[in-house]
C-alpha cells in the first residue's frame, strides 16, 4: 500500500471514530424535536432574569419581622425517602432555606430549586406556610426561548394551597400550559420536592408533618364511622 493511500486510508478511520473533533461546534449544538433545528447560540445563552433571590425572600415574607438562613444537609438514607415520596433522584444533597419568623413563630419556609426545563435549569423560589401549604412561586431565571409563562401568577396561583398530600402533577390537579410543557413539569416537580423537604425535615420533627395529619384522618374517619356525626 503506498504511503498516500494509506493516509487517505487512516484519515478516513479516524473519522469514522471521532466524527466531530471534540469541542467543536458540531460537539456543542443542541436539537430541538419540537423546532426540528438546532438552537442557535443566542438560544442556548438565554438567561432572563426576573428577580434576584433578595427580591424573592422578600416577598415570601412580607411580614416576617426577620428571616434566616440555613443550610439543610439531606444525608442518604433521607434522599431516598424523598426520592421514592416525589418519584424521581435528584443530585443535590444540601439546599439553602430560608426561614421567616416574628416573635417565637414561625411564619414558613421557602427554598429556591434549580430543575431542568426543556434543555437548561431555571430557578425559582417555592414559599411554605408553617402549615406545610404552598403560600407563594416565583420565578428568579427562565433560560430557555419558550415556556416562561410559568412565572405569571394566572398560572402558579394554581400552586397555592397544595399540600405535600396532594398530587401536584400535571394533568392531575395542575392544569398544563400549551407550548410549555416542560416548564411546567420542572415547576411542578421542585415544588413537589420542597413540599416533601420542608416535611420530612421541619414539621414531622414538630408533630405537624403528613404522618400525624394521615393520623388524625384516619382517626376522625374511625371514630365517625362508629359515632356517626
Amino acid at each position: 500500500m503506498c504511503a498516500n493511500m494509506m493516509l487517505r486510508w487512516l484519515v478516513f478511520s479516524l473519522a469514522l471514530v471521532f466524527p466531530f473533533a471534540p469541542g467543536s461546534a458540531h460537539a456543542d449544538r443542541v436539537w430541538d424535536n419540537e423546532l426540528k433545528r438546532y438552537l442557535t447560540e443566542q438560544e442556548m445563552s438565554m438567561a432572563e432574569v426576573f428577580l434576584t433571590e433578595e427580591e424573592a425572600v422578600k416577598l415570601m415574607f412580607p411580614k416576617s419581622e426577620r428571616v434566616k438562613k440555613e443550610l439543610l444537609n439531606v444525608p442518604a438514607d433521607k434522599k431516598a425517602v424523598i426520592e421514592n415520596r416525589i418519584g424521581w433522584t435528584f443530585p443535590e444533597e444540601y439546599f439553602e432555606v430560608y426561614i421567616g419568623e416574628t416573635g417565637t413563630h414561625i411564619d414558613g419556609y421557602a427554598l429556591v430549586q434549580n430543575t431542568i426545563g426543556k434543555h437548561k435549569p431555571m430557578t425559582y423560589m417555592v414559599g411554605i406556610d408553617a402549615h406545610g401549604l404552598v403560600s407563594n412561586v416565583e420565578l428568579l431565571v427562565f433560560r430557555e426561548a419558550r415556556g416562561s409563562e410559568v412565572r405569571t401568577k394566572r398560572f402558579n396561583v394554581q400552586y397555592e394551597g397544595k399540600s405535600v398530600l396532594d398530587p401536584v402533577r400535571i394533568n392531575k390537579d395542575i392544569i398544563n400550559i400549551s407550548g410549555a410543557t416542560m416548564s411546567v413539569r420542572s415547576m411542578t416537580a421542585g415544588i413537589k420536592r420542597v413540599l416533601v423537604l420542608v416535611d420530612e425535615f421541619y414539621l414531622k420533627p414538630q408533630g405537624r408533618g403528613s404522618d400525624t395529619v394521615t393520623a388524625q384522618k384516619t382517626e376522625k374517619g374511625f371514630f365517625k364511622s362508629i359515632f356517626g356525626n
